[in-house]
């Protein structure tokens, strides 16, 4: 696609029978220059609350455009009437990923694939996504490290770019950074976390804080000796205990309590609802469309 510039200029041209005496002249150049074009998104998993948000987030943000909404549910039906949106957007459900990149690879756009599947499909996604030459965004709870391996193998081999994001909360990981800052100030730490049903716990959020702590190398809550009391919670990486509340209607919340003497420092993350992730959604958007290799954490680009 292109546009056509235009410039004006001045130049002099000099009178032969008088060469001190010039003339000046306007002209108006024109030329053809490339523009832009939105990046085209494929949304898998549209129908889950996530990928319903997402619809909504891409449509409304610039330089960017929903392609292709693919998930099991509601097939055949318009994304945008799914999602609730005023106006229908024209786009059909398909459960089939491979037709939508086709038709995106054939029109030469830049196509990124954001992936709310399971752990499970993951592979197959990001593969197919990469034959067609189109970036990845994976946000998929419990990914196996083996499978974040696999897809690293698979990007340096193919040159192309995939986003791995255990989380998209700008807020959660702006709470794992103050917890690593902390930590170089403070032995004893604790997490407590509260979240509305109890699938999979410590949460990924919980132990991707330990593991963050783990890797200073310091062994937290020396004084303490009874990590067999069950009461006291669970023990992560090198002597972090993390707590889970789980109650109906709470918030996903997480809080990490450091102390020193005579001292308590706490920093707490409240998620409310899943709109807290769309301005990391369209972070991650951005910046993979100039990866050429698997990057792991939305952190990368903070």
């Amino acid at each position: 696609m292109a546009s056509l510039s235009c410039h004006f200029h001045t130049t002099n041209l000099l009178n032969s029978k008088n060469v001190n005496s010039g003339k000046k002249k306007r002209f108006i150049s024109c030329s053809a220059q490339p523009t832009q074009s939105n990046i085209k998104v494929v949304i898998n998993g549209a129908t889950k609350e996530i990928g319903r948000a997402a619809v909504v987030a891409v449509t409304k943000a610039r330089g960017m455009e929903v392609a292709g909404a693919v998930d099991t549910c509601h097939t055949g039906e318009d994304i945008g009437k799914v999602c609730g949106m005023e106006e229908p957007l024209e786009i059909p459900i398909i459960n089939d990923l491979t037709l939508i990149l086709g038709s995106i690879s054939q029109s030469k756009a830049t196509g990124v694939v954001v992936d709310f599947t399971d752990p499970s499909s993951v592979y197959e996604n990001v593969k197919q996504a990469t034959a067609f030459g189109m970036k990845s965004i994976v946000y998929v709870p419990r990914i196996k490290l083996d499978t974040v391996a696999a897809l690293s193998a698979l990007c340096e081999k193919a040159t192309m770019g995939v986003l791995v994001a255990p989380t998209l909360s700008i807020g959660s990981i702006l709470l794992q950074q103050a917890a690593i800052t902390a930590s170089f100030h403070y032995s004893n730490v604790e997490i407590v976390e509260s979240r509305a049903n109890a699938t999979e716990l410590p949460s990924a959020d919980a132990n991707q804080i330990a593991n963050n702590l783990s890797n200073i190398g310091q062994i937290y809550n020396r004084e303490d000796s009874s990590t067999d009391v069950p009461a006291r919670g669970q023990v992560l990486g090198d002597g972090i205990r993390v707590h889970s509340l789980v109650l109906p209607g709470l918030p996903s919340s997480t809080a990490v309590h450091f102390s020193g003497p005579g001292d308590v420092y706490s920093i707490k993350h409240d998620i409310t609802d899943v709109q807290c992730l769309m301005p990391g959604l369209l972070l991650a958007i951005r910046k993979v469309v100039r990866l050429k290799n698997l990057v792991y954490g939305l952190e990368k680009f903070i």
